[in-house]
């Protein structure tokens, strides 16, 4: 069983010295790196995710340090416990081995899951009063502000017709075709239906 610290700072200008004094000392082994905490996408934090084993600790100064939102914590944590890894993060004073720091990630987790919701909410309400308003200004003749819907895809009908002949042809592939006309398959396909090609 071992202590493995995660040690990171954003930029390569800043210094790990505040981490490494307190973490260092505690660990048997420490990965650090000079990356943006924005996604779980950094090396010596994957590097550290398959080194350590059942039984052993993560230990970090703070929670800004292994992760910059909460949705990506919560994963990491969860990701730990399942390899039977405990996580300790020293500045906020929680260790999930205790029932304490389990209690504080499990409202964690509750208030993620409610932001998520609130999000979802004001989405949904957003969307709704923007279709109300499109819905107003077309009944008053007025062109919809929100949802004018996407653009037509222009393609000149004599060289998707010339195309579209030499592929029914077996000239070239519907693929080829589809490069020639710089189309995407569902568009050249709806295309190809609507010229009753």
């Amino acid at each position: 069983m071992a202590n493995v610290g995660y040690i990171r700072v954003s930029t390569e200008g800043q210094n790990t010295a505040r981490q490494d004094s307190k973490v260092r000392e505690m660990c048997d082994k420490v990965f650090t790196e000079k990356i943006s905490g924005k996604n779980t996408n950094r090396p010596e934090l994957q590097k550290m995710l398959e080194y350590v084993r059942e039984g052993d600790t993560v230990i970090v100064e703070s929670y800004s340090r292994f992760s910059r939102n909460t949705k990506d914590l919560l994963e990491l944590v969860s990701e730990l416990e399942e390899k039977g890894v405990a996580f300790i993060s020293l500045k906020e004073n929680v260790d999930t081995t205790t029932p304490q720091g389990k209690l504080i990630f499990t409202v964690f987790a509750g208030l993620a899951q409610f932001e998520r919701e609130q999000t979802l909410q004001r989405q949904a309400e957003g969307i709704a009063e923007a279709k109300r308003e499109d819905a107003a200004l077309k009944a008053a003749g007025q062109q919809a502000k929100h949802y004018k819907g996407r653009k037509p895809i222009e393609v000149d009908s004599g060289a998707f017709e010339a195309e579209c002949r030499r592929w029914r042809a077996g000239e070239q592939t519907a693929k080829e075709t589809m490069e020639r006309l710089s189309l995407k398959p569902n568009t050249f396909y709806r295309k190809v239906k609507e010229a009753g090609i």
